[in-house]
């Protein structure tokens, strides 16, 4: 026994880590996980809230380190989201400390279903659908066009080379370019609002704020999903770091637990980004939806 827990209780949290970790950095729903794993160990509500926030720690710098491709050029926009989250994590950490629990879980089943339908909504995306094949459209035109040209002037050595070359050389203009994060500077003001609010919802309670950050950065147009969902981890990371230090202070954490949770999902969420990058975005943000819908009525059925 290590203070109440076997070592085979131990493990568990662990596991249970390592999938929290995972969930947490896919879809944003690391709680929905982590937390009712602490709970199923007979760790009060309160302290297992803190200590869960001590432990998601990991899924940030897990998910963060292993999003490297991800955040890659986004220097300024990262710092800048780990500084409010930071702020917002202090904040929401004495809100729970102070205050009555159920104002704010009253209020999650409710904002985690509204970001839930904005993902699954993704005006955004269909628009950017219907432009990318007209585009498509108009390029293959265009490549067509040139080519019929090319092929009634050119000589019939001259047009033999040149098959040659395009069958063993890639066509620049079938490459879809990479697609970027906007800077900064065409930030809408209400997102930093809400991502500000993003921040304190994450040190206060944290189910479900993965999946609040992502609706708010998605209907912002910050840029492609799988570029949204690693900057969405660093707003968790910075709120969940400056609220640990509060809980910390004020003793309101199960050590043995929120270290072997702590490690788990530093695992699960650094082998996360590898993995996801690979799924296409479409099935990122349906399991984001669907994590979103569990979590809520999860948490609707134990708070009304």
């Amino acid at each position: 026994m290590i203070a109440g827990f076997s070592i085979t209780s131990l493990l568990l949290i662990l596991l249970a880590g390592i999938g929290a970790g995972f969930v947490g950095y896919a879809v944003g729903a690391s709680s929905l996980v982590s937390y009712p794993a602490l709970l199923a160990f007979g760790i009060p509500p309160v302290l297992a809230n803190a200590s869960n926030t001590v432990g998601v720690v990991g899924t940030g710098i897990g998910g963060v380190m292993g999003a490297r491709k991800e955040l890659k050029g986004q220097a300024v926009r990262s710092i800048t989201y780990v500084v409010i989250g930071a702020f917002g994590g202090v904040a929401g950490a004495f809100l729970l400390l102070k205050l009555d629990p159920s104002v704010f879980e009253f209020a999650a089943p409710v904002l985690i279903l509204l970001s839930s339908l904005i993902i699954a909504i993704n005006p955004r995306g269909r628009m950017q659908a219907k432009q990318a094949a007209a585009d498509a459209t108009a390029q293959l035109k265009h490549i067509e066009a040139t080519e019929a040209t090319e092929a009634t002037e050119a000589a019939e050595a001259t047009e033999a080379t040149e098959a040659a070359k395009r069958a063993t050389t890639p066509t620049a203009p079938h490459r879809p370019p990479e697609q970027l994060v906007q800077p900064m500077s065409q930030d809408s003001w209400w997102v930093w609002l809400g991502v500000a609010a993003v921040a304190i919802y994450s040190g206060y309670f944290g189910a479900g704020a993965g999946t609040l950050a992502l609706a708010v950065l998605d209907a912002a147009k910050i840029g492609p999903f799988h570029k949204i969902n690693a900057l969405k981890t660093l707003i968790g990371t910075g709120a969940n770091i400056s609220a640990s230090v509060v809980f910390i202070i004020q003793g309101a954490v199960d050590w043995p637990a929120a270290i072997m949770l702590c490690i788990g999902c530093f695992i699960g969420g650094y082998i996360a980004p590898s993995i996801t990058r690979k799924i296409p975005a479409n099935i990122m943000r349906a399991a984001a939806v669907i994590a979103g819908i569990i979590l809520t009525i999860d948490l609707g059925l134990k708070t009304y």
